[in-house]
């Protein structure tokens, strides 16, 4: 009776195992589509991350790009400053010319009256003439003396005009010549300052096609976080549904063992429990029968199998000596595992000083000057001359002349010191002292030394050693 009781219930908790487990799989497989949705959704904020962070380095291009587009924008107001006061020196030249000239042609027409004059008063004999003239030797001597200063001083004044004008007219041309040059730097830093806008421009629309990947990136997180809360609401839908029908089971599950238990209890009640004698008719027990082969017999004196009858007396034992898991399958007592013995089996180089930059940098004199180049032998330009120099003590420093403006320590021009760079507007040199610079001055002079740092607008003095 026994038996049937608990193959009943067995039985009952299947059927209701079965309905759990339809409801068990689709919240598995829920849960594995919110986990592949839970990555999608991980790697759309890495993706958004990694989009800001290219905006962000795109915008610290721009930042440098723009601040050396007002370096250049100054560069090119200092050179238009440096060309307006170039042609005011030609202009004041070319009146210091033209005054020198008529001066010169001033003293020229001097001079031929002078000449006319003792030649009309005197003809070819002249000398003769005065000779004869004279009251006496001291005379004589007075008048010759007389007139050989007056053409020294006719013949050294011509020589001092005829020099002033050479000098005035080389120091024009040398004017021009320096003019040239602050053009065609202007034209350089005008190219220069197109350059940096368009890269600017270009930076800037690729920042904003990356602000469209984000926005459109955002959006899918968006999408994906919404589609989790609704894949977590159908999971704790199915997770109620099924723990409620569990319990439901359990419940059922519960009543018709308890009904099950009551009618073999009431059935064993009412049936009378076998007992069997000996050939001479004295109660015996079934299992020592059994045990001993004896032959055993009912109330009736019929002859009764004792191993069957210790069966059922053995089987009749009450609900105590079976375990149940909470479905109401019997438990192995035996062979269960205690769960915490489960858990336990289971677990470079050194700068120098400012005379030894200059030391070194002289070397190169004489080298050509080659635009855009870093070359101390082969060609450099201002800026690649002086970055190319410090290199060699260790300094580095940035590759144009206006990014050089704002290298090391402002210093003023009296405090400046050998080493020190003299900054102009699109130009940069190193001091040597006593107002001497070395730098890499044009295609036309090459790397040089000039005597006078000041000869253009100094915008800036920078300390490096």
């Amino acid at each position: 009776m026994k038996k049937r009781i608990v193959c009943l219930m067995l039985a009952v908790m299947m059927t209701v195992g079965q309905a759990a487990t339809v409801s068990a799989s689709r919240e598995q497989e829920l849960r594995e589509e919110q986990a592949w949705t839970s990555a999608q959704l991980d790697a759309t904020y890495a993706q958004i991350d990694q989009f800001y962070a290219a905006k962000q380095q795109l915008e610290n291009e721009i930042a440098a790009l723009d601040a050396n587009l007002v370096n250049v924008m100054v560069s090119i107001q200092t050179l238009e400053g440096d060309i307006s006061n170039k042609q005011a020196d030609i202009e004041q030249t070319q009146a210091d010319l033209d005054k020198a000239q008529k001066a010169k042609d001033k003293q020229y027409e001097a001079m031929k009256q002078r000449i006319q004059y003792l030649y009309e008063k005197g003809g070819s004999d002249a000398w003769f003439q005065m000779m004869v003239n004279a009251e006496n030797l001291s005379e004589l001597l007075t008048k010759a003396e007389y007139t050989q200063k007056m053409y020294e001083y006719d013949r050294d004044s011509l020589e001092t005009y005829v020099n002033t004008i050479e000098q005035v007219t080389q120091l024009g041309q040398q004017y021009e010549q320096e003019k040239a040059e602050l053009e065609g730097m202007k034209q350089e830093y005008e190219a220069e300052s197109v350059n940096l806008q368009t890269a600017i421009d270009e930076r800037k629309a690729t920042s904003a096609d990356y602000d469209n990947e984000i926005a459109y990136a955002q959006q899918m997180a968006n999408e994906y976080a919404a589609l989790i809360q609704q894949q977590q609401a159908e999971i704790e839908q199915l997770e109620a549904e099924r723990i409620a029908a569990e319990e439901e089971a359990r419940r059922q599950a519960e009543a018709e063992a308890a009904a099950a238990a009551a009618a073999a209890e009431e059935e064993a009640q009412q049936e009378e429990e076998t007992v069997v004698y000996d050939e001479e008719g004295n109660e015996v027990d079934a299992s020592e029968a059994a045990e001993n082969g004896e032959t055993v017999y009912d109330e009736e004196g019929n002859e009764v199998d004792a191993e069957e009858v210790a069966a059922e007396e053995d089987y009749s034992g009450s609900e105590e000596d079976y375990e149940y898991d909470e479905y109401g399958n019997v438990i192995d007592t035996a062979n269960t595992v205690d769960p915490s013995e489960y858990e336990s089996s289971s677990s470079s180089s050194s700068s120098g000083s400012g005379s030894s930059v200059v030391d070194y940098a002289t070397q190169f004199v004489g080298n050509p000057y080659v635009w855009g180049g870093t070359s101390l032998t082969d060609g450099a330009d201002c800026s690649g001359f002086v970055q190319s120099v410090y290199k060699n003590f260790g300094v580095d420093l940035p590759r144009t002349s206006y990014e050089q403006q704002n290298a090391g320590t402002e210093v003023s021009y009296e405090d400046a010191q050998p080493g020190d760079l003299i900054c102009y507007g699109g130009h940069v040199a190193i001091y040597m002292g006593d107002g001497k610079i070395v730098h890499a001055s044009n295609a036309k002079d090459g790397i040089k030394i000039s005597d006078n740092a000041a000869y253009r607008t100094i915008l800036s003095v920078r300390r490096l050693v």
